[in-house]
């Protein structure tokens, strides 16, 4: 037999905070008597527990007026206006644990009553939390339970009506019961005060019961809310039982189901045991602590070390009131009668199981780096640290870690022991597999001759390395430039963009080239450096033999060292300097070989010549 709890099942909200109310003032009451006007929940067992510890029901007016000294206990349905004023013209230490939806629609009634608005409640004439509503709602106030009572409700003249609904009425219900009074005015305004928790617990258990072949409601069979949805679940399901204990129900009937449903009032008190998944709602935050709404008899407290691993968090940061949380009971009663939850472990265990997950189909996640550590970086993921190895992390050595921190990153799991407290993560395969996809790519459609742009990735002494996106190319020392480059690191830097020339592919090796065709300095040298053209160029290295003049970057010319000068000149060094700028007359060109030859003796005048001439003839002849 399968069986479907509803969610939503038990205790809500107000009638929570109103039970806690009276069992707080019973471990607080220093010898003072504790009365509650009305039974404090519609619950048998609660009441009479509640009965042996000294609390006494007053179920009266007169019983009320009776009373010298004490204090009373609203319950969460509120009560009228006239009984409320005795409780405050009386001697009596008053407490009001009206249930603060209950409250809202008091002031609703009253502001919309005030403005001359005729009040109309939609809910049971005979329930207090309806009666209480109607005492504060105006001599005009009407109260409506059934289509019969809608279709004979009619308005007084232009007055504008105001509908409201008893907080547990069903919601479909009151959607058609408004649906009836708005058809006979045109002023209406409908404010839909049904609680929130009701609504979604009438609305699950609905849904359950249409899906289930039999249908069980728990709750006190005095209990309003219980009753719409014991009315509600048998709309759905033929096979609805109502019980208030175990004790009420035959297990004969559901011998032939294969599916059961079970849903619970808001009266009704559900167990829970250690190491159960439970859900609330928060009902108080402080920086350190965190307060829940479980449903249960006693509030669930999660304290800062069991919602995160940071000492620094302040709670209200993260949590606010209203949210909604998953968590794990650690202990149902932790000494002072409430419920430690945690929220951390859960998740961690979440986190596990969605890491084991990944590891086992290789799947790959995305989460922040949180950590730089001496070998890696770590990154959490639903609460469980992911190590990932400094020759993990990329698919080249990284110096500096410190440039992760904080950046979401790809990896897979590629070890998972929990047990050890061991998840190692690896970034670097990811990178390598989309290096190779990218390689494949692109030496599928790249060619010798073509033009591409690409980023300096590195610079060695002997030339720099260029990623093509995902494949890096080598451009050498000897191609960056037609002319002479002595150090490749003064030229470029790591980042810079550049547009290349591919000069060669062999294999996966590509070699690069900034030396263009069109910009090579010898295309146009008939014209540039045509014979009898005097030009000034740099020095740029000398031989024994002569010096080498740079005209242009790439082209370099010898300057013989014959043609240095009419006086005679042993070397080159002797009157030339590297880097010295210099004026000579080419006296040779040839294409082919791309070669030059410089003359500054034919730049000067000839008597030069012969002055010069007879000192070296006579050391000629002294020699």
């Amino acid at each position: 037999m399968q069986v479907i709890k509803a969610k939503t099942a038990g205790f809500c909200f107000g009638v929570k905070r109103a039970v806690d109310t009276v069992y707080e003032q019973v471990r607080q009451n220093s010898g003072g008597k504790i009365y509650t006007y009305g039974p404090i929940i519609h619950n048998g067992e609660v009441v009479r527990d509640l009965e042996e510890k000294g609390v006494i029901v007053l179920n009266s007016r007169e019983e009320l007026e009776a009373l010298e000294n004490g204090t009373v206990i609203i319950r969460s349905h509120g009560v009228t206006k006239d009984i409320f004023d005795i409780m405050q013209k009386k001697n009596l230490k008053i407490i009001d644990a009206t249930c603060p939806f209950v409250k809202k629609i008091h002031n609703i009634v009253q502001e919309h009553s005030a403005q001359g608005d005729r009040i109309v409640i939609i809910g049971d004439p005979g329930h207090p939390e309806v009666q209480g509503i109607f005492s504060r709602a105006g001599e005009n106030a009407a109260v409506i339970q059934n289509a019969e009572e809608a279709e004979s409700f009619f308005p007084k003249g232009n007055q504008k009506i105001c509908i409201v609904s008893q907080t547990t009425f069903n919601y479909n219900k009151f959607k058609d019961l408004v649906e009836i009074i708005s058809e006979k005015s045109y002023d209406v305004i409908v404010l839909n005060t049904i609680c929130n928790a009701t609504k979604e617990r009438q609305t699950e258990a609905e849904s359950i019961a249409e899906s289930v072949d039999a249908m069980i409601v728990i709750g006190d069979k005095h209990s309003s809310n219980t009753q719409k949805l014991f009315e509600i679940c048998r709309g759905a399901c033929n096979n609805t039982y109502y019980i208030q204990t175990l004790d009420d129900l035959d297990l004969n009937q559901l011998g032939s189901v294969e599916t059961v449903g079970i849903t619970a009032g808001a009266s009704t008190f559900k167990t829970i045991r250690n190491g159960e998944v439970v859900e609330g709602t928060v009902i108080d935050v402080k920086p350190d602590e965190i307060i829940l709404n479980i449903g249960y008899k006693a509030d669930g407290i999660i304290t800062k070390n069991e919602y995160s691993n940071d000492q620094s968090l302040d709670l209200t940061t993260v949590v606010s009131v209203g949210d909604t949380m998953t968590v794990k009971v650690l202990k149902v009663n932790d000494g002072e009668g409430q419920v430690l939850l945690t929220y951390k472990r859960l998740a961690v265990e979440k986190g596990n199981e969605r890491l084991r997950e990944a590891y086992e189909n290789k799947e790959v996640l995305k989460a922040t780096v949180t950590q730089i550590l001496g070998g890696g970086i770590c990154a959490m993921v639903d609460e469980v640290r992911v190590f990932i190895p400094a020759s993990l992390v990329s698919d080249s050595y990284e110096k500096d870690l410190g440039k992760y921190e904080g950046k979401e990153i790809e990896f897979v799991i590629s070890e998972f022991n929990p047990r050890r407290n061991r998840v190692i993560g690896d970034r670097r395969q990811l990178l390598v597999a989309e290096r190779a996809e990218k390689q494949k790519e692109l030496f599928a459609k790249l060619k010798v001759g073509d033009t591409v742009e690409g980023t300096v990735k590195n610079v060695t002494d002997f030339g720099a390395f260029i990623d093509l996106g995902g494949v890096d190319g080598l451009l050498h020392i000897s191609e960056m430039s037609w002319g002479r480059v002595d150090n490749p690191k003064k030229m470029f830097h790591v980042g810079d963009t550049l547009k290349v020339l591919v000069k060669d592919i062999h294999d996966t090796k590509i070699a690069l080239s900034l030396k263009f065709p069109e910009t090579n300095p010898w295309v146009n040298a008939a014209e540039d450096f045509a014979v009898g053209t005097v030009i000034t160029g740099k020095v740029a290295r000398m031989t024994d033999f002569g010096a080498f003049v740079e005209l242009a970057p790439g082209v370099d010319a010898l300057l013989h060292v014959s043609q240095i000068s009419r006086a005679h000149v042993d070397k080159p060094s002797d009157v030339l300097s590297i880097g010295q700028e210099i004026t000579a007359k080419i006296v040779d060109l040839n294409e082919a070989e791309k070669k030059i030859s410089l003359s500054m003796k034919a730049l000067e005048p000839e008597h030069t010549e012969a002055s010069e001439a007879a000192p070296i003839e006579e050391e000629s002849a002294e020699e």
